[in-house]
């Protein structure tokens, strides 16, 4: 097992068996590529031409390079072509019965001492090295679609694993330039264990109409950076593929996150399995295609629009930095703005973070001095919400509490003029709790903005069951003019990104809790085998542990599910006053500003 690694077999040349064979061959490594469909293996020298093709078109690599490595890529239609390698990777089907019978006739034809990875990212990797006569050689290795460009490579352990093997692969991944985490055997590891997760409950939220594939989608872009919605990913990755993992997860957990959402069984059994079929939760232009076709599901201009009601003023009251954020976003837009804060004092001082905010724009180019100049002028800073008299739309910033939330409501209730538009910024309380603290629930709405307002894009627009429509079409009229985009949410705990975020975060606690994996291998899985901008981790020092576990006890309360309760590592480190950044201490210790 001390061998340099130097002809390496890949059996199954998929899409991900291709891509790896293909990094392989870049590397100067010998490839086997192994397939028993001829078209098969066809498709992979053609998609191997193609690729290296367009890295010399890019400058990422030589005409002589790409030769070379053509060169070193051969393909068969047998396992017997593999009796010279030192390394074989599987990456055929997922199931026990293809992956046993793969195993079982290799140790027949590769020498004593070659490796036998599988590339498995649900099944028990124990499982699959019991079929071989000699389980000590056989391990996980676990790329990420697209295997070219994705840095994350999972080395995947065994109890009969031995360390010489997982040294020899872990140097392997390292000189492919690739970001080796060592994990233990259990379905989904590290990232797909969050990952899958994640992805059947947006699943879920979809097949119970909370919201549409558009806006799920848009809302985990748009308001945690991610590179894919949820659902594209999941026609991405393939239906019954998705299904398989969070089946094996879930035989291994017992937890109701991990029972496959029945959509997923559905649209599996219907052939419907993602882009591989032309269809899945969207439609694609062709079977294998990326572009996505309009369907009787996608919806119209005309079908969003609505009459709503004239918007030219707007009162924003609180004083902290998302209340003058929006306040921000609402002036830039050219709405008259009334910031109000519990006194003058506090009201100025909001302002004054406003005028220091547009300063910075200008100094990086992204504002002109006339538009500064224009954009504080609309906003007048008042340290009474009786400045609210005569404006259109009241949104309020004010802390996150369902009876401070009520009693400014009560407040608007009684200051601004009949048919203004009320809304809430709230995270996680129950807007129609705050409506009923007035005498017109029709009027109030929620608009979830997200921190910091003038970046962010998104915002969650929350209709109770007593708002009125005149109300949700202004609001997303409104969310047009200041360039932000809307997505529809009903009145229930989380809404979209937090019912969907904060389980995943959680989660991640849990394998911390559990020993599984470390804060920076979760942290790195994330962000190189998920495309995350940050991991979960890093998240929650930035958000607060505080925020975070106030977000949990809501969801776990809401949804009374066992699986949503707060991770006890969570509950004690905010019981310590180990709060995250803000703190200097959380997960991890930070430098004191």
């Amino acid at each position: 097992m001390d061998t340099p690694l130097s002809t390496i077999a890949v059996v199954g040349l998929g899409t991900m068996g291709t891509g790896i064979a293909e990094v392989l061959a870049l590397a100067g490594r010998e490839v086997i590529g192994i397939d028993i469909s001829e078209a098969a293996a066809r498709q992979a020298v053609t998609s191997l031409e193609a690729s290296t093709a367009r890295a010399v078109g890019r400058g990422r690599i030589t005409e002589q390079e790409r030769a070379d490595a053509l060169a070193r890529f051969r393909t068969y239609d047998t396992l017997q072509a593999a009796a010279d390698a030192e390394l074989v990777i599987e990456v055929v089907p997922e199931t026990y019965e293809i992956k046993q019978q793969v195993f079982r006739e290799l140790d027949a034809v590769v020498s004593a001492t070659a490796i036998l990875a599988t590339g498995t990212n649900a099944l028990s990797v124990t499982r699959l090295a019991a079929e071989s006569q000699h389980p000590e050689r056989v391990l996980g290795l676990h790329f990420f679609n697209p295997a070219p460009a994705m840095k994350l490579v999972e080395v995947v352990s065994s109890v009969l694993t031995a360390p010489p093997a997982v040294e020899a692969v872990t140097r392997l991944a390292r000189e492919l330039g690739k970001e080796p985490v060592a994990v233990g055997d259990r379905p989904g590891f590290v990232a797909d264990g969050l990952l899958f997760g994640y992805l059947n409950q947006a699943a879920a939220m979809y097949e119970a109409n909370y919201a549409s594939r558009e806006d799920i989608d848009a809302a985990m872009k748009l308001g945690c950076g991610l590179p894919m919605g949820p659902l594209a990913l999941l026609d991405l990755i393939g239906i019954d593929t998705a299904r398989t993992v969070l089946e094996a997860m879930y035989s291994a957990s017992h937890d109701r996150l991990h029972a496959p959402a029945p959509v997923l069984g559905q649209l599996s059994e219907a052939g419907l399995t993602g882009r591989k079929a032309g269809r899945g939760f969207y439609t694609y232009d062709a079977p294998g295609g990326q572009d996505v076709m309009p369907d009787a599901l996608t919806p119209s201009p005309e079908a969003a629009a609505g009459t709503g009601r004239e918007i030219a003023s707007v009162g924003v009251a609180g004083s902290g930095t998302m209340a003058s954020g929006i306040a921000e976003v609402f002036a830039k837009a050219g709405y008259t703005v009334v910031l109000a804060a519990r006194g003058q004092e506090k009201a100025d001082l909001a302002k004054s973070r406003i005028a220091k905010s547009l300063e910075r724009s200008v100094t990086k180019g992204r504002l002109t001095a006339e538009a500064r100049d224009e954009t504080l002028a609309r906003i007048t800073a008042a340290g009474s919400l009786d400045a609210f008299a005569e404006v259109d739309l009241a949104v309020e910033a004010v802390a996150e509490d369902l009876q401070v939330k009520q009693q400014l409501f009560a407040t608007l209730d009684k200051v601004c003029r009949p048919g203004a538009v009320l809304a809430t910024t709230t995270s996680s309380l129950p807007v129609i709790a705050i409506a009923r603290a007035t005498a017109r629930p029709e009027d109030v709405i929620g608009m979830h903005f997200f921190n910091p307002a003038p970046a962010m894009k998104l915002v969650e627009v929350v209709r109770t069951v007593l708002t009125a429509d005149n109300v949700h079409a202004t609001v997303r009229t409104v969310c047009s003019k200041i360039r932000k985009h809307p997505v529809d949410c009903g009145d229930r705990a989380g809404f979209i990104v937090n019912a969907l975020l904060f389980p995943y975060l959680n989660n991640a606690i849990k394998m911390v809790e559990e020993h599984y994996a470390s804060l920076d291998d979760i942290d790195a899985a994330m962000k190189l085998g998920g495309g995350y901008p940050m991991g979960p981790f890093e998240l929650l020092d930035v958000v607060g542990l505080d925020v975070s576990l106030a977000i949990e006890k809501v969801l776990h309360r809401e949804f009374r599910d066992p699986g949503l309760a707060p991770a006890p590592l969570l509950e004690h480190l905010v019981a310590a006053g180990c709060l995250g950044r803000k703190t200097g201490r959380g997960f991890r210790e930070y430098a004191r500003r």
